[in-house]
Order: structure tokens, then sequence, then C-alpha cells
């Protein structure tokens, strides 16, 4: 079974940035095997227009399955629809975006199948007939190559880790049955505030630690952000413990993984739980006093000092670049 199902993801009938990522992995990945991609859109009546445009991002089809109980994310109906369309159809394997949804959603699909799972991946390919899956493993510190020994595998992708690119295939839609199911009802998603980015979706990320003393001081981390354009702020495990900033806004191995572009950390240690969350960034660069701060370890650019001085001088440099 050579094809490849990408599960896609949408919010308020908008289809959410990682599923382009996904169905652009799983282009690729059936290109490797052979087959063709079928993206899956599950949502409301009429959430098929979102999906009418994933033919330029590699699907060669755009399955939907429409229902009123799928106008937010519902577990078991998504799990229940997307493993009927996996048994109905022919697939070797089966992409999830690993966002929140997508990391309960994917277990979900893989026990319905009775399939193995791979979790966060940063790689997908195929290796002697067989899919292959890339992981970091033990905080970061270890990378670990996964080979399926199944007819099916199920494997959910990082957000960021796959940059899409342009295929331009059919993406013909079409109706699938949905399988509603409502042991777990989905009541409320509360998103973050009007026009602030998701940690996990920004290319750029900039966060603060506690070098910034107190939470007035994210100002700093604030206006960086927003000089850079299209930026989201981020924080350390301590300051959301202190409440200095939401959950929401937490990099780390009990917050959010991030894999952005560029990942700046403003007074930020490195303890090994942050850097588990942001060490796939493609560039980091870290601003702190300590010159044996263990964020200098895996920093790409360092900067030894005051942050209190070089981050508004960097945030002037950058506005200046971007308007010039």
């Amino acid at each position: 079974m050579a094809n490849v199902l990408a599960v896609t993801e949408q919010r308020d009938g908008a289809l959410r940035k990682t599923s382009h990522e996904v169905v652009w992995a799983a282009r690729v990945l059936a290109d490797a095997m052979g087959g063709t991609v079928d993206a899956l859109v599950l949502g409301a009546p009429g959430v098929d227009a979102a999906g009418a445009r994933l033919g330029e991002v590699g699907a060669d089809r755009v399955l939907v399955a429409e229902d009123a109980s799928f106008a937010k994310y519902a577990p078991c109906g998504y799990a229940a629809t997307a493993a009927a369309v996996v048994k109905a159809g022919s697939y070797g394997a089966v992409l999830v975006a690993a966002t929140a949804a997508g990391k309960d959603l994917a277990p979900r699909i893989a026990a319905r199948l009775d399939a193995p799972l791979a979790t966060d991946a940063t790689g997908v390919a195929v290796a002697g007939g067989t899919v292959t899956a890339t992981r970091p493993v033990y905080a970061g510190r270890a990378i670990q190559q996964i080979r399926f020994d199944a007819p099916v595998a199920v494997v959910s992708l990082r957000p960021n880790s796959f940059a899409p690119g342009s295929a331009a295939k059919s993406g013909a839609v079409s109706k699938v049955q949905p399988a509603p199911a409502a042991r777990v009802v989905v009541r409320e998603v509360k998103a973050a505030g009007q026009g602030k980015l998701d940690v996990a979706e920004a290319s750029v990320v900039v966060s603060g630690g506690r070098g910034l003393k107190g939470p007035e001081h994210f100002a700093l981390i604030e206006q960086l952000a927003k000089a850079f354009g299209g930026a989201a702020v981020g924080a350390s495990r301590a300051v959301v413990d202190a409440g200095w900033r939401p959950h929401a806004e937490q990099v780390g191995q009990t917050g959010k993984t991030v894999s952005p572009q560029l990942y700046v950390a403003v007074g930020i240690s490195g303890a090994i739980q942050h850097l588990a969350g942001m060490r796939t960034a493609k560039v980091i660069v870290a601003i702190n006093k300590d010159k044996d701060a263990p964020i200098f370890q895996v920093a790409d650019y360092g900067i030894v000092g005051d942050l209190f001085e070089i981050v508004p001088r960097l945030t002037d440099e950058v506005a200046r670049a971007k308007a010039g």
C-alpha cells in the first residue's frame, strides 16, 4: 500500500498552517513510495471550501467529511472517520500534525487501526520500501530513527519541520461519510488573544526568562517580536510558574515544542526541559549575562551582556533592517 493520507486541521472553518505542512510531507513520502496523496478535511458543513486549494501543496484528492458536530475538534468522531477512510482505502501511512489536537488525535487513529505510531517526528522517508520516521528523544539530545514493520504507519509531525512547496496536483474534492461520535465533546476552545501567534506555528519566536526580572519587562520581548513582524512571544517555565505569562506561551518539555526558523532566547539560562522544546529551531540566538549559561551550548549566535541594553538596540536594528 503506497498511498498516504494527510489528516488536516481546521479552526472556525479555515485550515491551519500546519495542514499545508502535513499535506506537503505526505506528497514527498508518497512520491518516494510511488503512490498518491489524499487530504482528509473534517469540519462543519461548508468546510469543503477550505480544502479547495490543497492540490497546490500536493493533494491528489481532498476527502471532505462534514457534520455539525465536527465544527470544533471532535476526538471520537474525527478518529472514527479517519480510521474508516484508511480501512476503505489503500494507505501505507497516515500523517497528522503534532499540534495540541493532533497529539490527541494521532494515537486514537493508531489504536483504531491497531497500527504503530511515531510522535513528534521531524522527518519521514522510505528506506527499503518501508516507511521510516525521525524524531528527537531524550530531551532532544539524541535522534531516533523508527522503521515501521506494519501495513500502515501513523506519524504525527512537529509543526514547522516541513516547509510546503508547490506540487500542482488536481486536489479533486469528494465527500466521505462522517462517523460522528459523542463520547467526548469539546465545548469550548480558548484561543490566544486577537492577533497573537501560536508559538508552535510561528516562524520566529522571541522568548523571555527570569533574566527579565519582572513581568513588566516583557514589553522588551513584545517590542522585539513586533519589530520582526509575524513573530510570537514565548516564555520559560519559570516565568509561567511565576505567573508572569500565560501557559500558552511556555516553550519546553512541559510546554510547547517549537521549530521556528529563528528562536531568540532572552534571559533564559537553558535548563534541559527548555532546550527540549526549542533545540530543533533552525537558528538559535541567545542573550544572557552569564557566559556559562547552558543556552550558549545550543545557540548558533550568542551575546553575553545586559539584556536591558542589548534588546532595545537589537529591536532598533531589526526594525531598521525590515524597513530598508
